[in-house]
């Protein structure tokens, strides 16, 4: 069992490099990654890591050791990965929106190609026909997951290509002889029903049907992980059993082995990230008692663009009375990071810690305001380790015209 960052790990880091720091604790991504292997090892399963999570190369390196494989939603993604090392035939490359051209040079690459557009899947079967193999995105019209905006199998979505539009997929795929080996879906992030998992199997399967040579079903991810102490996350050793023993019965009808597949990002590397900020005010209103923090929603968007929740701790007075503050950015536009949060208590020069971080946290941060983006450090087998410098004031002008 590996053992948790201790407070004075990231207090020695935040004094090290500075804050705010973001601060990635690899022996938790590999402990997520082996309850996945455990849970599905009844039946042959691949993980690709959802990049977009996290994309620092380091990360991405330390899971190919674990591994893993690779989940990419743009071409530099693909870039990424294979320099961090993943083989072209590691990687699915599942676009939305983009240019053909885009597409075009991922075959140039040798990446497994995931198409969820109607339109595209036509061009893509007119140029390379059954040269090259493809995976379909099917959007199953699930609703499922936490917030609307993270929910992607609704009806609305503008990820995959309907199940109403079976027929319209069959006669591309007759026409241009396109070679389909997979199918893919993707309901939504944060699911605690693993009913919704075999509702979307079920469906994947119905579909199988009718494409006979399948290599693997791809069922996405979405599993939920826990941000509050009492939170439930997703019981993946209930999902492996069901899953095993649904993909175990429909081979036999289907006369032919498949692999199933999952994208984990949020996963595996949102509970191994801390964000460290430090306490810059003590404000106190007519309403509230304000602890502003030397950052904002440049560095962590999550609490203002999906009202999420990150529980927040003092490292630097742990053992302080509890008294109620409201957690607010630096930055000229309303970034209160949490209201009314009970934590220990505060003073100017503390270091809070915003726990789960470590998905869409500094890959989602920007310089709004000129401000500039936080350092990351990896710590492994107790180390601390550099993994990008912080922003310098060069950085911003580093590619204006002046």
């Amino acid at each position: 069992m590996f053992q948790p960052i201790t407070n004075d790990q990231l207090i020695a880091v935040a004094n090290e490099f500075g804050t705010p720091v973001y601060v990635y604790h690899a022996e938790k991504i590999a402990d997520q990654y082996q309850k996945l292997t455990n849970a599905f090892k009844a039946h042959p399963t691949r993980f690709f890591y959802a990049c977009k999570a996290l994309t620092n190369i380091n990360i991405l390196k330390y899971l190919k050791s674990l591994g893993a494989s690779l989940d990419c939603v743009s071409i530099h993604e693909v870039n990424l990965g294979l320099m961090a090392g993943f083989l072209p035939e590691q990687i699915l490359f599942t676009p939305n929106c983009v240019d053909f051209n885009e597409i075009i040079d991922a075959t140039v690459l040798g990446v497994r190609i995931n198409i969820d557009n109607i339109s595209i899947l036509e061009q893509f079967g007119n140029r390379f026909g059954s040269e090259y193999p493809v995976c379909i995105r099917i959007n199953p019209h699930i609703v499922a997951g936490g917030n609307y905006k993270i929910s992607t199998g609704h009806i609305d979505s503008k990820f995959g290509i309907s199940i109403h539009q079976l027929r319209h997929i069959e006669r591309i795929v007759k026409t241009t002889k396109l070679n389909v080996e997979g199918l893919h879906m993707h309901t939504g992030s944060e699911i605690k029903d693993i009913d919704v998992f075999l509702q979307g199997l079920d469906i994947m399967f119905g579909i199988a049907s009718n494409f006979k040579e399948l290599d693997y079903i791809d069922l996405g991810s979405g599993f939920k992980v826990a941000y509050k102490e009492d939170d439930r996350e997703t019981d993946v050793a209930a999902l492996g059993a069901r899953v095993a023993d649904a993909a175990t019965k429909f081979e036999k009808e289907y006369n032919r082995k498949l692999e199933i597949w999952f994208e984990p990002g949020k996963y595996l590397v949102s509970e191994c990230g801390s964000f460290v900020v430090k306490v810059n005010v003590i404000k106190q209103t007519t309403a509230t008692v304000f602890a502003g923090v030397n950052s904002g929603f440049n560095h962590l968007i999550r609490p203002m663009f999906y009202d999420s929740y990150h529980r927040i701790s003092n490292i630097t007075n742990p053992n302080g009375p509890q008294r109620i503050y409201t957690v607010a950015g630096n930055i000229c536009e309303t970034d209160t990071f949490a209201w009314d949060r009970v934590i220990n208590e505060v003073r100017e020069g503390d270091y809070l810690v915003f726990h789960n971080a470590g998905a869409y946290g500094f890959e989602m941060s920007s310089n709004f305001n000129s401000r500039l983006k936080p350092a990351e450090v990896m710590i492994e087998n107790g180390e601390a380790r550099l993994i990008r410098h912080a922003d310098k004031f060069g950085d911003l002008l580093r590619n204006q015209v002046v």
